[in-house]
């Protein structure tokens, strides 16, 4: 029995220390992330019971994403094992991380190919035994993305936490390095239907919905919140089961610094965290997985819509102040970000 119950994939991620290369390395350093492991590992660390939910290879790679998972309090008791065969005709994913500076970007590539997630079909989970007495389901665009029988499996999960009364919420999370606009599009319709809370940037609604935001850049780099607004109304009057829609707005300046906002719309109004103007990232993976973290445990407890954007713009911003794809943030330092506080240090 967990609060908040998250599906997907997690991979090791190996990445260059000091700015460098992946090819000029002579250390590599290891950590786990994944979009739906990353707002499980959020929302444990801010206090709620998590559990994940996955697929994986019985053998040392998994054995370490279980491990980091259980590290952090969430429950991986859910993971489905698939024995190790020897030659890695299944595998548990990788992925390579560069991080970026000054006018270089950060660059990310993915060994995720023939993953046991990836061969994962409806029917291999219980979900009725999984989403007993528990408040919230998560999932992103990336899970159904994987495979058609992962997409499948999406689909069935969420339908099966709807028919449970369970809360649910659907990050679009776009990757074009695994399917096409169109593919995207004909899953996403299916899946949408039983989220509430709907979670996406401009480029994610154009891609996977077919909602084109105005006034947006080609290469959808632009904080406005002005362009993101149609797109959210046209969502909701698409789909009226939707109560929120959320977004991260991000200006990437350099590859160190980036101006940083989030929002949310209920329904009928817009509600916007404070600009995070100029944010140092020491790593900018995770931030999106995060707003997520926060948003939800907020909804969760109760929180209004400003209360709730303002706490999970917070968390968001810190979430980028730590290497590695997981939040090391507490809730007292996200609430004294959000009110704007000095960054004096504590003694």
């Amino acid at each position: 029995m967990a609060d908040v119950v998250t599906f997907g994939e997690a991979m090791i991620r190996l990445s260059s220390p000091e700015y460098r290369r992946l090819e000029n390395a002579t250390k590599l350093d290891v950590e786990i992330g994944g979009g739906e492991y990353n707002v499980a590992v959020g929302c444990a660390h801010l206090g709620l019971s998590t559990a994940w939910v996955s697929r994986l290879v019985d053998n040392w790679t998994g054995w370490i994403i279980r491990n980091k998972g259980r590290e952090h309090g969430v429950d991986m008791s859910n993971v489905v094992w698939v024995p190790f065969d020897g030659v890695g005709l299944e595998r548990n994913g990788f992925y390579h991380m560069e991080v970026g500076v000054g006018p270089r970007a950060s660059a990310v590539t993915y060994d995720r190919g023939h993953s046991a997630v990836s061969k994962i079909e409806p029917d291999m989970v219980d979900w009725n035994s999984v989403f007993e007495g528990t408040k919230w389901f998560h999932v992103s665009g990336i899970t159904p993305a994987l495979s058609p029988s992962a997409a499948e499996t999406t689909v069935e999960a969420l339908v099966a936490a709807d028919a449970a009364g369970v809360r649910t919420s659907f990050d679009l999370n776009f990757r074009s390095k695994l399917w096409s606009s169109d593919a995207a599009q004909e899953t996403i319709a299916k899946c949408v239907p039983y989220v509430k809370v709907l979670i996406g940037n401009e480029e994610d609604f154009e891609k996977t919905m077919g909602l084109k935001a105005e006034g947006t850049s080609e290469d959808f780099d632009k904080l406005d919140p002005e362009s993101y607004k149609s797109v959210a109304q046209a969502a909701v009057k698409a789909y009226p089961n939707v109560e929120y829609v959320g977004t991260t707005l991000r200006v990437a300046k350099t590859g160190l610094l980036n101006d940083w906002r989030t929002l949310l719309f209920d329904g009928s109004d817009f509600f916007l965290s404070r600009v995070y103007e100029d944010l140092e990232l020491v790593d900018r993976v995770g931030g999106g997985d995060n707003f997520s973290a926060g948003l939800i445990t907020s909804l969760l407890e109760g929180k209004g819509p400003q209360d709730a954007i303002d706490f999970a713009g917070a968390y968001s911003a810190l979430a980028h102040t730590f290497p590695g794809d997981v939040n090391w943030a507490t809730r007292a330092e996200a609430e004294s970000a959000m009110k704007g506080e000095a960054a004096r240090i504590k003694r």
